[in-house]
């Protein structure tokens, strides 16, 4: 009989010491999934999205100047654009696309107002870019862009009013050539920004079907040149 009640005893402890450790394993598993999916829950720290800069510009101009970017047009769906302090001042129309036409735009800074003017596929517009270039008062920035051909009907007249504003590529236009030019009349602008880039349609080399990769510069003008 003693024997038996030890038997029975050693059992007893036996399936309760069991019991007692499969309910602390459930209970630290219970524990240890609930920590984890809190830490899922917790909120995850994330860089801050970048400040969109005016023109967007990967970096923002200093205080106290002016943010440009000029890009010339590529094909016959991209447009040529001119930024200036984050307003698009200037862009070809899609829907004068089909008579070849080139635009040449012109930005007269006065409180950030611009005036444009356009090259189309005629030299009567040769001679009123001139006339554009002379009226500009002295003080001005005048940015220029190319969308498709603007080099057939521009007047020699014209080529050599804008070298003199500076360009050093006006000479070198072939056609349907992307280029892009910053000029500035009465002033001269800092030696560190990018004034002027060109880029020659190439059969083997075109982005485009007959057109080349379009091209752009970009950059910050002091206002106390102007």
């Amino acid at each position: 009989v003693k024997l038996a009640g030890l038997l029975v005893t050693s059992l007893a402890a036996v399936y309760l010491g069991s019991l007692c450790a499969d309910l602390i394993l459930k209970e630290t598993l219970s524990t240890s999934i609930a920590k984890l999916q809190d830490i899922g829950k917790k909120p995850v720290l994330r860089a801050p999205a970048p400040k969109r800069q005016k023109c967007d510009h990967w970096s923002p101009c200093l205080p106290g100047n002016y943010a440009y970017r000029i890009l010339s047009g590529g094909g016959k769906g991209k447009l040529a654009k001119i930024c200036f302090e984050d307003e698009l001042t200037a862009m070809t129309s899609p829907g004068l696309f089909h008579a070849g036409l080139a635009w040449v735009m012109l930005c007269e800074v006065g409180c950030a107002v611009c005036v444009m003017s356009s090259v189309i596929n005629s030299t009567e517009h040769s001679g009123e870019m001139m006339t554009f270039i002379k009226n500009a008062p002295e003080g001005s920035l005048l940015l220029m862009v190319t969308h498709d051909d603007g080099s057939t009907r521009l007047k020699n007249d014209a080529k050599k009013l804008v070298e003199e504003l500076g360009s050093k590529e006006i000479w070198n236009m072939k056609f349907r050539s992307s280029w892009a030019f910053i000029a500035a009349k009465g002033f001269k602008l800092p030696d560190n920004i990018q004034k002027e880039k060109i880029n020659h349609s190439d059969k083997e080399k075109n982005r485009y079907s007959g057109w080349p990769a379009e091209i752009q510069i970009e950059g910050c003008i002091p206002r106390s040149l102007i």
